[in-house]
């Protein structure tokens, strides 16, 4: 049979499972545009090549399969270049689509014409150029198995539009398969002998490649060890948050109390998270290279382990099998002491003080776990994730779609994507001001596509998290944070959704039913005081601490 090079394409896609793919459309992919025309495959087309790259994100986070992404070439790729970018930090399995310059053209600056290969190296697993029809089967399997192989994350293909336009006889290739890592027994053997003979255990879970089945397997071994656990930076939903082993979360805004009892452990058993800057509070719970606690690294990235902490047991594997493994094991419960205290400092911690003003963030959070307690939430980036990380509760993997590497504008293209990819669960999007506008457009995508998404706006008219750092260093001398705002609520309806004000906290859970009861994506702007900037600290108070240093 033969088939254009966009066909041949569209097909492996659908040999290797993809289901939806996200796009803005553009010349310099025509053909394949063309060869998904009847396919079996969903092609959500997005305002911005951004929100494509974010949903494609979003969507392999949430399934587990590696998400597709389709933008044209030069613009269209820079634009995608953050979803890239936060795929590789998160470890998130990803294939970028690109269009190119024809062959012929190639090494002239022809319009629109980069080097895919030097422009996103250091952010993709592999960056590739088809340049012979027949090869696309082979590079697009090699494609999938090199986003899930080992530590998840980025591939970028680049298709020159002659290569695309091309006809080829080439057969399908077969479906890939996820070549996982799994752990060495004596391995396991070594780090179960280390958890039983240790006083202080502590586990620090979630990452790139966890599972449903990783959760099923620890979470009860944990509890019957009383081994107390933390997950890494925004990897919440690894455990069910009302588990007696969960203790928080080791990332932004730790508890102090959590922070010392990492500091504190004889035993560290981290799985799945890579312990970069955010989850060691800027490599300060660990000594760099060698830490003072035994440690226990299980990551299926080989070039993980040893990168910054020297473990004592390095286990390259993926997490489900090691926590299968480890979960054999029948080690005797520790003392309560060290437990339970870590599940009394964390009910304690996520116990909101009154906040400022006339609405009371942490009292929206309250009702809101309360009434969707099971909802899937998404966040990009600023101040207001702290009430996320800090108040809300996660009970189910996966739930909780949040950029590790803090890019602004993931939320909404985020719950775009899971709303598509699970119609049957609530999606809530935490968003500020500042990181609302990003990509706040992608509202238009939830209008067409019919996803009922509810979009949280924290307004406080500034870019809080830098607003916060400078007045912390520079008290007073307030520059270029400063945010004029929109009517969201208007904005919202605008695109045909539902949009609501709200500005005291009594009015929050009717606004919030009105919302759910739309049936139409929703954006409820919550007016906050300026001085809540974080939920242990005010914007003066910072400013006046800040100030008596100096």
């Amino acid at each position: 049979m033969t088939r254009h090079g966009g066909a041949l394409l569209a097909d492996q896609l659908a040999v290797h499972g993809v289901d939806t793919a996200f796009c803005v459309p553009g010349e310099s992919y025509l053909p394949l545009l063309d060869g998904l025309h009847g396919s079996s495959i969903r092609l959500v087309t997005c305002r911005h090549e951004a929100g494509a790259a974010n949903m494609a994100e979003a969507h392999a986070k949430l399934t587990g399969r590696p998400g597709v992404c389709m933008v044209t070439r030069g613009p269209g790729a820079t634009h995608a270049a953050v979803g890239v970018h936060t795929a590789f930090q998160d470890s998130t399995p990803l294939l970028l689509l690109v269009g190119q310059v024809a062959s012929d053209q190639e090494e002239r600056e022809a319009f629109q014409e980069i080097d895919y290969r030097r422009m996103f190296g250091p952010t993709a697993k592999w960056v590739a150029q088809v340049d012979r029809v027949d090869r696309i089967p082979e590079l697009v399997a090699r494609a999938f198995s090199t986003a899930c192989a080992g530590r998840p994350g980025p591939v970028v293909l680049a298709l020159p539009e002659d290569v695309l336009a091309a006809e080829s006889d080439a057969p399908d290739a077969a479906a890939f398969r996820v070549a996982r890592a799994a752990p060495d027994p004596v391995a396991v053997e070594e780090a179960a002998g280390l958890l039983s003979r240790a006083e202080r255990p502590f586990a620090i879970v979630g990452g790139g490649g966890w599972t449903a089945g990783a959760t099923a397997c620890l979470q009860p071994f944990l509890e019957r060890a009383r081994i107390p656990a933390g997950a890494a930076f925004r990897r919440q939903d690894a455990l069910d948050n009302d588990s007696p082993a969960y203790a928080g979360d080791v990332g932004i805004g730790i508890n102090p109390k959590l922070a010392a009892r990492v500091r504190e452990a004889d035993v560290l058993l981290v799985i799945g998270a890579r312990l970069g800057e955010m989850t060691t509070s800027r490599y300060t719970l660990l000594d760099v290279p060698r830490p003072r606690q035994a440690l226990v690294h299980v990551h299926p990235g080989a070039e993980e382990l040893g990168r910054v902490y020297q473990p004592d047991v390095p286990v390259l594997s993926a997490p489900e099998p090691f926590c299968a493994a480890l979960a054999r094991h029948d080690l005797a419960p520790r003392p309560s002491a060290w437990a339970d205290g870590a599940r009394a400092d964390y009910e304690t911690w996520v116990r909101h003080d009154p906040m400022p003003g006339a609405l009371d963030l942490g009292e929206c959070i309250a009702h809101l776990r309360a009434r969707v307690p099971d909802a899937i939430v998404t966040n990009g980036a600023g101040n207001h994730t702290v009430w996320i990380h800090r108040f809300w509760q996660f009970h189910t993997f996966p739930s909780q779609l949040a950029p590790t590497s803090g890019a602004m504008g993931y939320g909404v293209p985020a719950a775009v994507a899971a709303k598509l990819a699970a119609p049957e669960r609530t999606v809530i999007c935490f968003s500020g001001d500042g990181d609302f506008l990003m990509l706040g457009q992608e509202l238009a995508t939830a209008v067409q596509y019919e996803a009922p998404i509810v979009v949280l706006v924290v307004e406080n008219g500034m870019y809080g998290t830098i607003r916060m750092h400078q007045e912390r260093l520079f008290p007073g001398r307030v520059v270029g944070t400063d945010l004029v705002n929109p009517d969201f609520a208007a904005y919202a309806r605008a695109f045909g959704g539902h949009g609501e004000s709200v500005e005291r906290t009594a009015d929050f859970p009717g606004a919030l039913e009105r919302a759910l009861e739309s049936g139409l994506p929703s954006v409820l702007s919550l007016r906050i005081d300026p001085e809540a900037i974080s939920p242990r600290a005010t914007l003066s108070g910072v400013r006046a601490a800040a100030a008596g240093r100096a």
